[in-house]
């Protein structure tokens, strides 16, 4: 979908994302043009996806490479009905993490490929030695990572070697898998392995493309040389980088075959970002029409551009919600530690001074919640209420509180080995909390209580601090806390405490802002607790605002609703106006020159930005961006930018009040003046009418996932909900409107859906509630609750039965609405939708080591 705007430059973004396949295209002023998407369970169908996933025992979680060339195909011809190719200057893309694996018998050139026949007919999946590669959300290899981990002298000297330590979805772990698993059918017959991004890339572009420094630093196999980008040579402490050979040898098994994996990932592009890396193909110009100088700039991981889209100053924090959560932020230097990953910057200028991403994830995080949702409530909504009007710790009292742990996978260190479900109360482990109501606050407690923990130990080592050794050579935090005049007392907890490598109540380490994404994002009452725990406002991207407002729209959803562009592919687009700016106007050079490791780029000087656009001044990439916007903010008046392209509106009925695209900055936040029905449908300049489904798609999701509007059960009041009963199981849990296995992981929903085609049979719980502790069947194998492993329930979600239970009275959740913000956000499109309470705040504070107290108890593997 797109809409008849202008005759200048536009700017094309690309997502490959795990559901979905997505792009934005946005003008000269970053406004947005055209958003469209490609479903793979409901247009691609053919290929059984679920969530884009495949599901198989051991955690395997895989997807079809050829689906991926499919869709891109499909959304070129969606995007060629627009008209707005031919205006198309640059490209620009992501995709999720994951590898492509060529084989090593001759395929189709990449630069001559006929454009009569679409991408999957000249690269089908014979092309791959593995057909169906391995996802994020993958944990089969961790055992592997652990392996690789314990070779290279454990967490401390891998992390100090190659940037990081064990993780499940290491790039190095899977090589090391699939030789293990697949010597002949697989590993014999690779000839090349390519990252997502840069096999996206190198189809747009029609040549081989390299990875980036970014991704590179993610496969647990590079050494990562820091210092002054200066184009290809980075000089400074150390070297430019290079494949770090121990790693290679010990996932080929031998030295010869290290050397053939060297081969098979390539050279690294570490330019930095701000150039290009060529023309569009010949393939694309004669079969979509892009003009044959549409440059094609570097691709990189999906999270990094869904970070670049927000512009976070360095006192921010990006907390994305997902299938994996993930809190970002800039650092200001390169300190690799066990305790959090650390990239370099995916957009940099040659010559800037190196910028890098600090990155803390969690991978239980959606699944965890679906399950505490199915357990104990009946639906989202239900879900939302309990967490908001439960107190903080589970209980009212200072003694009492209530911690609880779900680790349904191994996690970051130093919880890779920790795996189970896990309630105290009192500091006493028990099996069920006494007050069954309190579970989905204690969740959503842990999981951002676990991010603020975290955080300090980060702080504390110095990379966030722009001068690191006025912290000391220990790296810790200085022993007195800063203080303003507003800031309580620091805590009695001292700084070198083993826990507690920090003050819980001293806010000058943490962030002065929130920026959130994702569908956990719209919940109102988990907005408000991270807003506590961090004591700093939130601020959600004005489109997914707008997107959870709709009647079509389902605020529990990943995926962006129809019209609304999904915030990496948004990303992107604005990295592709950015090199486009920086290009001198022969399309050939970039600003100041460079070259990836696999060739030379020209170096020709770089000209003012054309079009009329101002002079890029020194900032680097998101200085750039504040400052188009801030421009278009002037221009017109102070309106938000446009949320969408296409989106539906009320059925027969005025846009919501609550919408931003296109309203003045003073209207946005205050309460409605009326409480009258809307009456006539209307349209907006954020919300053009067009009725249809969430997702980009004319079809309901398919594979079991229900209707793409999940229509929940009508919730009893709250004082209900507050009612002393611990036999509640079988009026909360029964209802679910769609099925899923709870081992699932997607992009597609907030959180995917627990079986329950039988009642409760899919948890392994009886209907009456009897027992305080449910029979956990339906989880993964091993998982192990308060200490005692349970049995896993093999059962795909194609096997199982959706609820025929038909619902009533639906009570969709109420999302989150825009408070009233200020310019500079304004500027950005953030809507702050929460506000920091001070009481809250140190009530979180007092909990904190307690918390880290249980979490070492865990660790250590003495409870």
């Amino acid at each position: 979908m797109a809409m008849k705007i202008g005759g200048g430059p536009l700017f094309l973004g690309l997502e490959l994302a795990v559901d979905q396949f997505r792009a934005t295209i946005v003008d000269e002023n970053l406004g947005l043009v055209g958003v469209e998407c490609v479903d793979f369970d409901t247009e691609l169908p053919e290929y059984q996806t679920t969530g884009g996933i495949f599901t198989s025992p051991g955690e395997a979680y895989t997807t079809p490479v050829e689906m991926w060339i499919k869709a891109l195909d499909m959304l070129l011809q969606k995007l060629l009905q627009t008209t707005y190719l031919p205006r198309i200057k640059s490209i620009s893309g992501c995709a999720q993490h994951a590898l492509v694996w060529w084989k090593s018998t001759s395929v189709p050139s990449l630069s001559s490929l006929d454009p009569h026949l679409p991408l999957h007919n000249h690269f089908p999946a014979p092309c791959f030695s593995l057909p169906n590669t391995q996802t994020a959300q993958d944990t089969s290899s961790h055992t592997h990572a652990l392996a690789i981990e314990a070779l290279l002298g454990g967490p401390d000297r891998m992390a100090q070697r190659v940037g990081t330590c064990a993780t499940a979805s290491l790039v190095a772990a899977q090589l090391l898998r699939v030789r293990e698993c697949w010597p002949q059918e697989v590993w014999a017959r690779t000839g090349r392995v390519q990252l997502a991004s840069a096999f996206l890339a190198s189809l747009i572009s029609g040549k081989w493309v390299p990875m980036g420094e970014a991704e590179a630093c993610a496969t647990g196999a590079w050494v990562h040389g820091s210092g002054t980008n200066t184009g290809h040579v980075v000089v400074g402490s150390g070297p430019q980088g290079f494949w770090e050979e121990n790693v290679l040898d010990i996932v080929g098994g031998s030295r010869e075959e290290g050397r053939r994996v060297r081969g098979w990932l390539g050279d690294v592009d570490v330019s930095g970002g701000a150039r290009k890396i060529g023309n569009v193909s010949r393939y694309l110009v004669e079969r979509f029409g892009f003009e044959s100088d549409t440059i094609v700039t570097p691709f990189t991981s999906d999270y990094l551009a869904t970070y670049l889209s927000l512009c976070p100053s360095p006192s921010d924090a990006v907390l994305s919600f997902g299938p994996m959560d993930s809190l970002l932020t800039p650092a200001a230097h390169y300190l690799p530690t066990r305790l959090y990953n650390l990239f370099p910057h995916p957009a940099q200028e040659v010559g800037e001074k190196r910028k890098y991403i600090a990155v803390l994830t969690s991978r239980n995080a959606d699944v965890p919640r679906a399950l505490v949702r199915d357990m104990y409530t009946k639906s989202w909504s239900a879900f939302d209420r309990l967490v908001a009007i439960v107190p903080p710790g589970g209980s009212i009292g200072l003694d009492d509180k209530l911690f609880s742990y779900w680790h349904l996978q191994g996690d970051m260190y130093p919880l890779e080995r920790v795996k189970g479900i896990y309630r105290f109360e009192t500091g006493v482990k028990v099996q069920e909390f006494r007050d069954l109501r309190a579970n989905p606050r204690c969740l959503v407690e842990s999981q951002i209580i676990s991010f603020r923990v975290r955080w300090g130990r980060m702080f504390a080592t110095g990379v966030l601090h722009p001068n690191p050794s006025s912290l000391g050579q220990s790296g810790n935090s200085s022993p007195h806390p800063t203080q303003t005049a507003n800031q309580p007392l620091p805590t009695i907890i001292p700084s070198t405490s083993p826990y507690l490598p920090f003050y819980p109540t001293d806010r000058g380490p943490l962030p002065k802002r929130i920026i959130s994404s994702g569908a956990a994002a719209n919940f109102p009452a988990i907005a408000n607790i991270v807003g506590d725990v961090f004591n700093a406002p939130v601020y959600v991207p004005a489109t997914q605002v707008d997107g959870a407002q709709l009647p079509w729209g389902s605020p529990q959803r990943n995926a962006p609703g129809r019209g609304y562009p999904g915030r990496a592919s948004l990303g992107m687009a604005w990295v592709g106006r950015w090199v486009w700016g920086k290009v001198g106007s022969s399309g050939n050079g970039i600003i100041g020159g460079g070259r990836s490791r696999s060739g030379s780029v020209s170096t020709t000087p770089g000209t003012p930005d054309r079009g009329g656009s101002p002079v890029w001044a020194k900032g680097g990439f998101e200085e750039d961006m504040k400052r188009i916007m801030a421009r278009r903010w002037i221009m017109s008046g102070q309106m938000w930018a446009r949320t969408s392209v296409g989106a539906p509106t009320a059925i027969g009925g005025q846009a919501s009040s609550n919408l931003i695209g296109g309203q003045h900055h003073s209207k946005v936040g205050l309460p409605p003046t009326t409480n009258n029905p809307p009456t006539a449908p209307t349209s907006t300049p954020g919300t053009p009418t067009m009725l249809g489904p969430h997702g980009g798609t004319s079809s309901p999701i398919s594979r079991g996932l229900g209707n793409s509007v999940v229509i929940e059960e009508e919730e009893e009041d709250s004082q209900h909900l507050l009612a002393p009963s611990v036999s509640g199981f079988s009026s909360t849990l029964s209802g679910s409107t769609s099925t899923w296995s709870v081992h699932t992981p997607s992009t597609a929903f907030s959180t995917p859906d627990i079986s329950v085609s039988q009642g409760l049979s899919g948890l392994g719980m009886s209907g009456t509630g009897g027992g305080m502790s449910p029979n956990l069947s339906g989880l993964p194998p091993g998982i192990v609750t308060n200490g005692q492993q349970v049995a896993g329930n093999t059962q795909s979600p194609q096997q199982q039965q959706p609820n025929s239970n038909a619902t009533s009275n639906p009570t969709p959740l109420t999302p989150v609405v825009a408070l009233q913000t200020g310019e500079v956000e304004a500027q950005l499109g953030l809507a702050k939708v929460a506000e920091p309470d001070v009481d809250a705040f140190l009530t979180y504070a007092a909990l904190v080591p307690e918390f880290c107290r249980l979490e070492g108890m865990l660790i250590k593997g003495v409870v």
